[in-house]
């Protein structure tokens, strides 16, 4: 995929918002309000903006999770904890994350500020998750300010795709298909991470070969490439909307603010280079 502006800015901010994912402190403070495993800190923790939801809601807005797999977690999570107390758990476990991995970080000040003009900037409308979190009160820390500029933008730009997805006729697994097929993270980590079956994904791809997306051998048709890299484009061009509203200065800036820290986030200090997100460095 061309790297356009939405491309790149989504590139080098994602690392800091997945530290909520991948440091060992959101599963310590979750542990510790009686959660149970680290799926079930992962659906609450995200969900947690938008209330005691349901398992139902959680998986249609996290669109490509199997629902059997939200479905253990949620609303289990929400008779352990409430979604306040998850909030100001997420929140404290990237302090100390952030803290840990970066203990000579210069001044945030100046990165937060641009990242919450960012993200003050990016489209919510129709979109539930961004939405959500913009919601949330600002925190003064500026190394949360990014985190929670990161997660905003984030959130809105997943919203987008979601919808992108939906336009395009893509099934929940069959996004993950087609994303794998188009070069993006192999059957067996989404298998890990979303928890298809192998029936449900054998099934998904009969359904894209009948529909000439897919070939006899699981590669994406001229159609399936031309189909996935609409999806992808619309993506960004939902997305690029906040960026155009900043101006092409200020998001550059940002750009070269944040990137030395997600290079350190990627070179192997929190964040695997196999990744569900599909994020490579």
């Amino acid at each position: 995929m061309t790297d356009n502006r939405a491309r790149r800015m989504w590139k080098t901010l994602e690392p800091f918002h997945a530290i909520t994912y991948f440091s060992p402190e959101t599963r310590q403070a979750t542990d510790a309000l009686g959660l149970k495993g680290g799926w079930m800190s992962y659906f609450a923790c995200r969900a947690a903006p938008l209330g005691a939801a349901s398992a139902e809601l959680v998986a249609a807005v996290f669109y490509n999770f199997h629902p059997s797999m939200v479905a253990r977690a949620l609303p289990d999570a929400w008779n352990r904890a409430t979604p306040e107390q998850l909030l100001e758990a997420r929140l404290g476990a990237v302090d100390t994350a952030v803290r840990r991995l970066f203990p000579d970080a210069p001044d945030f000040g100046r990165v937060a500020e641009l990242a919450r003009q960012a993200a003050e900037a990016a489209p919510l409308g129709g979109r539930a998750l961004g939405a959500a979190n913009a919601a949330l009160d600002w925190s003064t820390e500026p190394h949360l300010m990014l985190w929670q500029a990161t997660t905003i933008l984030r959130e809105s730009r997943g919203d987008g795709h979601v919808a992108a997805l939906v336009a395009a006729e893509l099934s929940p697994c069959q996004a993950l298909i087609t994303a794998s097929a188009a070069g993006g993270p192999s059957k067996e980590i989404f298998h890990l991470a979303r928890h298809w079956s192998d029936e449900e994904w054998a099934a998904a791809s009969d359904d894209l070969r009948s529909r000439g997306l897919l070939d006899a051998d699981g590669a994406l048709t001229d159609a399936g490439q031309a189909l996935r890299q609409q999806v992808e484009d619309t993506t960004d061009s939902l997305a690029d909307a906040g960026w155009r509203a900043l101006g092409d200065d200020l998001t550059n800036e940002l750009h070269d603010l944040v990137h030395p820290l997600s290079a350190v986030l990627m070179s192997g200090a929190l964040i695997p280079p196999d990744n569900p997100m599909g994020l490579k460095w």
